[in-house]
């Protein structure tokens, strides 16, 4: 902004010198740092009443200054990224648009739309928590666990999953070898990132892959305490995904489907217990690490396999986000490659693997340009409700 555009602030400020019987430069210059701090960046400013030279301005005082004068300075020091209500500009926090988000861009998980807006509502009213907020995710690859933690990126924070205060860790990637955790220094990088930004997002994907002895590293990060080494972990968020569940989470779902029952009559009592008995027997860091003995873990979160319907739509929304226009005829193409049998007889047929090597070649061709590829746990491509591509 050019500095002609302060000036006749500065000339008003200074016609009004002798009402404020301003002796020296020195409190022409405190004056104006006082009345910038006061009545620009909103800070907490007291008179001094022990010195009647040094009282700090008030708003009344100044009312005659030109109101788009103070508007103009007040939008120029916000343009710099340091004026926000909530206090760090990097967090925004839009509980609002997390449950539009949910609601509008997730297909075919009422309970993980349901689990995530209320736990992540409640956190964030709460700010007197006693421990962080910990997420765990539960589903086949391809039902939406990276999304949603996208969602809620996007949500809470302005930059998104590319915030300085997001942090996405793939155990296969980060951590691949179990006799090196004592060289990869995850409790220097969580500590670290909590002290730039105390409500960091900690994304650990593939979590079952994590060794134990990684996860016991950082369990009081998670726990019950008001500081770690001087350090408040209190407003974090740490999200694990993981397959873990998942066959658990598709007998529920199928034996639902054969008695003929909807999907969304299935509730977190059918499957928070099987869920939390599984991943405490299953193999690898979760059951064997404090994090699971301490019941640090807030909610267990379910995905369930999508349907016929559902991949339609995601389907639809991958078109959609690239200004593409489709038809029936072109999503049924989609969704009926994702499908184990060809003949679909019901919007609610599940997904299941795709027919053979050619179904597979099929779909794959059209999720490069429709959605993306995913694979579960057994290598096979299933079903994907994510309409960015990776």
């Amino acid at each position: 902004m050019s500095a002609r555009c302060f000036l006749p602030l500065l000339l008003a400020l200074s016609a009004q010198a002798d009402f404020f019987r301003l002796d020296s430069i020195s409190n022409v210059s405190s004056y104006y740092f006082n009345y910038i701090y006061c009545n620009i960046w909103e800070g907490e400013c007291q008179p001094n009443q022990d010195d009647a030279t040094q009282q700090v301005p008030t708003r009344d005082l100044w009312s005659g200054i030109p109101q788009d004068y103070i508007s103009l300075l007040h939008q120029w020091y916000c343009s710099l990224g340091q004026c926000c209500e909530s206090g760090d500009c990097r967090v925004t926090n839009n509980i609002t648009g997390l449950a539009r988000d949910l609601q509008m861009k997730l297909h075919g998980q009422h309970l993980a739309q349901s689990v995530v807006l209320k736990a992540t509502q409640g956190f964030i009213n709460n700010p007197e928590s006693n421990k962080p907020l910990t997420l765990s995710f539960h589903g086949w690859s391809g039902t939406g666990k990276n999304y949603v933690a996208r969602i809620i990126a996007d949500n809470l924070y302005r930059d998104g999953v590319k915030s300085e205060c997001v942090r996405l860790f793939i155990a296969p990637f980060h951590f691949p070898h179990a006799r090196l955790v004592d060289t990869y220094k995850l409790r220097e990088a969580i500590r670290d990132m909590v002290l730039r930004c105390p409500q960091t997002l900690f994304i650990f994907d593939e979590a079952e892959k994590l060794h134990p002895g990684l996860i016991d590293a950082i369990k009081p990060f998670m726990d019950h305490y008001d500081n770690v080494d001087g350090v408040s972990y209190r407003r974090a968020i740490f999200l694990f995904l993981s397959n873990i569940g998942g066959a658990t989470i598709n007998d529920v779902a199928l034996d639902f489907w054969h008695s003929g029952q909807n999907r969304e009559d299935i509730g977190m009592e059918d499957l928070e217990h099987r869920l939390r008995t599984e991943t405490m027997e299953s193999q690898g860091g979760f059951a064997q690490s404090e994090l699971m003995s301490g019941h640090l873990i807030d909610f267990y979160v379910p995905f369930l396999p999508l349907e016929y319907r559902h991949v339609k739509l995601c389907a639809r929304d991958a078109y959609v986000a690239r200004g593409l226009e489709t038809d029936e005829a072109t999503l049924d193409e989609v969704a009926k490659a994702m499908l184990l049998d060809a003949d679909v007889q019901s919007d609610r047929d599940i997904c299941s693997e795709p027919r053979g090597e050619a179904a597979a070649a099929a779909s794959r061709a059209f999720l490069l340009t429709v959605t993306s590829p995913c694979d579960g746990p057994d290598g096979r491509t299933r079903c994907c409700c994510d309409p960015q591509t990776r």
